[in-house]
C-alpha cells in the first residue's frame, strides 16, 4: 500500500526488487542448519568456501574445500519431490547421490559423521 504523499505505509510487506516469482529458497531454519554444518567444516578445515543457487525448480548450497575445485558436497532442495523420494538430496564430490530425505537432519547426517572423523 501506498500513502497519500508516495511512501510505503508502515508494516507493509514489499516484495524484493529482482526476486523471481516461484523461486525455490531455503526457510530461516533449513539454512541456519546449513550454515551451522558449514561453519564446523570450516573450523575442521575441510571446507573454504561456498556458493548457493535460487531456481525455480530447486535451491542448491555448494560447499567447496578450495574455490576453483568441483564442490565436495552439495545440498539439494527439489519441493517437487516431496512425495516422492523427499525432497531433499545429498551429493558428493563426485555428482554421486549420497543420501535423500524428507528431513535435512537426515540428509545431512553422511557429513556430520564425517566431521566427526575429522576432528
Amino acid at each position: 500500500m501506498v500513502n497519500p504523499a508516495g511512501g510505503v505505509l508502515p508494516g507493509t510487506v514489499v516484495p524484493f526488487p529482482g526476486g523471481k516469482a516461484g523461486q525455490v529458497g531455503f526457510t530461516r531454519e533449513e539454512l541456519q542448519r546449513i550454515l551451522d554444518l558449514y561453519g564446523r567444516m570450516v573450523a575442521a578445515g575441510e571446507w573454504r568456501d561456498y556458493a548457493m543457487d535460487f531456481d525455480k525448480d530447486c535451491a542448491t548450497f555448494a560447499a567447496f574445500r578450495r574455490t576453483a575445485e568441483r564442490p565436495q558436497a552439495r545440498v539439494e532442495k527439489r519441493p517437487a519431490l516431496r512425495n516422492r523420494q523427499g525432497m531433499w538430496t545429498l551429493f558428493g564430490e563426485h555428482g554421486q547421490v549420497m543420501k535423500r530425505g524428507h528431513e535435512l537432519l537426515g540428509v545431512l547426517a553422511p557429513m556430520e559423521r564425517r566431521l566427526v572423523k575429522a576432528v
